[in-house]
């Protein structure tokens, strides 16, 4: 399913409102079962390495605890998918446990940094399941404020991924998300326009935790 012959996408994938497709594997899995009544799953054989689709918009790739302690191959599912010129926004969801949470740093460079894809981490595959629910909804809602109702959803995991930059405390982290709407917009903007938001120590500590190799 996932070799260099198959398809890295579904082009057809447009689940509908909702609905998520969701990849075979996750059939029977705690992640699954926990989704609300009000999003139900159709499971596809070949997805790709996709591991949800949300909409014709967006799609999940999912990194478990699991996959981020044995190595790399979640590195080649993403590059894969970053390399198939979609236009589908990727949102790549990692399971950051006590386990886990020492791989983070270096997958947050990869997925962030070099690639410029949105991560969001979550503590548990119930919580996954919580986030992928509601994303689902507002995802697959034709509407013009689907993707701010989006941002104000996800401010929650997204703010905890912005207060790991130094010198940005929660009430910093709320301005930035306020002004920004996206980890990779805040990651490409500039120290003069973060300084009017955060003040010029914590704009060159932002600029500097997404423009140099992190520890």
């Amino acid at each position: 399913m996932d070799s260099k012959f198959s398809p890295a996408i579904l082009s057809n994938a447009v689940p509908p409102y909702g609905h998520v497709i969701a990849n075979e594997k996750w059939r029977g899995s705690a992640l699954v079962q926990n989704f609300k009544g009000n999003v139900k799953v159709i499971f596809e054989e070949e997805p790709g390495v996709v591991d949800f689709y949300l909409s014709n918009k967006s799609c999940i790739i999912y990194v478990s605890e699991g996959d981020l302690v044995a190595g790399n191959y979640y590195k080649r599912r993403i590059v894969r998918f970053r390399n198939a010129n979609s236009s589908l926004q990727g949102i790549i969801i990692v399971e950051k446990t006590h386990l886990s949470e020492q791989y983070f740093p270096s997958m947050q460079k990869f997925v962030v940094l070099e690639l410029g894809l949105t991560l969001l981490p979550v503590a548990s595959q119930a919580e996954a399941s919580q986030l992928i629910g509601h994303l689902a909804l507002t995802e697959g809602k034709d509407n013009p404020f689907r993707r701010r109702s989006t941002s104000r959803l996800l401010e929650p995991v997204v703010l905890a991924l912005v207060q790991q930059i130094p010198g940005v405390g929660k009430v910093k982290a709320q301005a930035l998300l306020h002004q920004f709407s996206s980890i990779h917009q805040l990651s490409t903007t500039s120290i003069s326009d973060l300084e009017p938001i955060v003040g010029q120590a914590a704009a060159q500590h932002i600029w500097g935790f997404f423009h140099h190799q992190l520890d």
